[in-house]
């Protein structure tokens, strides 16, 4: 059956036939990856509000802490200003809400392509369109299922937050705030979905919105402490910043949210009429008639197809490398007053230095954000299978193991180039402004660096998953989110030893300035490496998209 004969088929019937049984089939689908973000992003907030319920008790120390905040262009160009410290639920809002509005964006970017472009991509959505399905439905079903997330992430966080004690206006302006963020990125993807005819490439147009629109937000927010800057107005991420949780709740901003939503969700109806089922509306760039010989191997494949997303994660590691770097000679002004801030820095970071001790929090966070590259290149084994891209290779001269390395590459040698831009990144920034680059340039590259074993232990534990029990890969970011949990938030919630030892970051020495023993890091990376040997047998022993 042709792609216009499909088409001719999906417009027999109601343009939204079906779409309750595409949007049930895309729950079920998403039954591990929407409860996964949500619990992780929620977790995210609530963890955030307790430690900062625990460090600032008193309405001085919050005033305090909001004023030292905004006097740091660089951290508001990380998390925006802070509008009021006379709540713990304002600071809260200055501290997830411009990075949880980008992460929420992010979850429904990959729900919306993954339940759009992907189906098409994969050829399942032919298959369920030979049914009685209006050319519609898919894309209101993919839209609804990214509406149900960010609607089931709005209710929690609003709950939860206004159960912690917080006002209940100021925690449902902040839940809003979040899923706002959340529908326009779905909309922004119901777009890139119609453009283009590949799924990694809606996801990599999408994600450049996003990108672009933090870095118009963080340019603003770095110029004016009020966000009332022309940049800050001219990113969506901006708006939902200017709605102001716990700190005015300008209600009104709502409007601009659901406007720019409206208008996405309508351009991508109307571009979805428009082209034939697979095909994208952007002309396919065609190919050389001969392949190059550069292409040949799996290893070749494998960089082809991953090569984008390490250069978009490495862009984004150079940026918050230097933002880090940036604010570092300023850490010791900013809580110079402060000791429960200096407290919290010294237990995430170690009983250094205070700079010290803040590069090693830092550090540490760009350890986790490697751990969640590592996770997706090595989930990209498990969609190449499901999506019947590996049974042509394997059913050639290629081994299991030799194909399944080829994707490995990249979570072990990836996450390295990754720290090293990061590290890199970190040692310019402070060392131009301390005058001493030739110095700090190394130490902080080690110190990204270091944090690699335990970020292959997260790696080799995905490929566990994928290995024996594939129908559950998508639960290495549940993984994930309990290694976040447990080794950066743990200390400042004072969580139990035992539960803290439960994250391979917590093991590794802190650098720079805590004292380095190599037997921490030898033991992380054999424990990978026994992981991943492990996950290859079962990769080895089962059927190729099986159970």
């Amino acid at each position: 059956m042709s792609a216009t004969d499909v088409g001719v088929r999906m417009g027999s019937g109601g343009s939204v036939t079906g779409t309750g049984v595409l949007t049930r089939l895309a729950l079920r689908r998403d039954r591990i990856m929407i409860p996964v973000w949500v619990y992780a992003l929620t977790a995210a907030v609530l963890s955030t509000c307790l430690s900062l319920g625990t460090l600032y008790g008193t309405l001085k120390e919050r005033t305090d802490f909001a004023r030292s905040m905004n006097v740091n262009s660089s951290l508001r160009a990380l998390y925006g200003p802070a509008f009021s410290g006379e709540s713990i639920g304002a600071l809260t809002a200055w501290r997830m809400g411009c990075i949880g509005a980008a992460l929420t964006g992010l979850m429904s970017i990959l729900i919306v392509v993954r339940h759009t472009r992907e189906e098409e991509e994969s050829g399942r959505q032919e298959l369920l369109s030979s049914g009685v399905v209006g050319r519609h439905a898919p894309l209101t079903a993919g839209l609804l299922t990214a509406l149900t997330a960010n609607a089931a992430l709005a209710l929690i966080v609003a709950t939860a937050l206004s159960v912690l004690g917080q006002s209940v206006a100021g925690s449902a302006a902040l839940g809003l705030a979040l899923a706002g963020s959340g529908l326009m990125f779905a909309g922004v993807a119901a777009v890139t979905a119609q453009l283009t005819a590949s799924a990694r490439v809606a996801k990599g147009l999408a994600g450049a919105v996003l990108g672009l629109t933090f870095l118009l937000r963080a340019a603003g927010d770095a110029a004016s402490a009020d966000a009332a800057s022309p940049l800050v107005w001219a990113s969506p991420l901006g708006w939902t910043e200017n709605l102001r949780p716990f700190a005015g709740d300008r209600w009104w901003v709502l409007g601009l949210v659901a406007a720019f939503t409206a208008v996405m969700t309508g351009a991508a109806y109307v571009l979805v009429a428009r082209r034939d089922l697979g095909a994208g509306l952007l002309p396919a760039r065609p190919g050389p008639a001969e392949g190059a010989a550069a292409l040949n191997g799996p290893f070749a494949l494998a960089w082809r197809l991953q090569r984008g997303a390490l250069y978009s994660w490495a862009a984004g590691f150079a940026v918050a490398g230097a933002l880090y770097g940036s604010v570092g000679n300023s850490i010791s002004g900013i809580v110079e007053d402060n000791a429960q801030l200096g407290d919290m820095v010294r237990r995430m970071g170690g009983p250094g230095a205070l700079t010290d001790s803040f590069f090693a929090t830092a550090m540490g966070l760009l350890g986790m954000l490697a751990a969640a590259y590592a996770v997706q290149s090595t989930l990209r084994l498990r969609s190449e299978e499901t999506g019947r891209l590996a049974e042509p290779l394997l059913a050639n001269a290629v081994g299991r193991v030799r194909w399944a390395c080829s994707h490995l590459v990249f979570p072990a040698l990836g996450t390295l180039v990754l720290l090293a831009v990061g590290g890199l990144s970190a040692g310019l920034a402070y060392g131009a402004t301390i005058g001493d680059i030739s110095g700090q340039l190394p130490t902080l590259t080690g110190a990204a660096l270091a944090e690699a074993p335990a970020v292959w232990l997260t790696a080799a534990l995905t490929l566990v998953l994928f290995g024996w029990l594939p129908k559950a890969s998508a639960a290495a970011w549940g993984v994930f989110a309990a290694f976040l949990l447990c080794g950066q938030l743990g200390p400042v919630l004072h969580l139990p030893q035992l539960m803290l030892d439960l994250s391979p970051f917590t093991h590794l020495p802190k650098a720079p300035g805590g004292p380095q023993v190599a037997a921490p890091y030898v033991w992380l990376v054999l424990v990978a490496a026994v992981a991943a040997a492990v996950g290859l047998t079962g990769f080895r022993c089962r059927d190729l998209a099986g159970d």
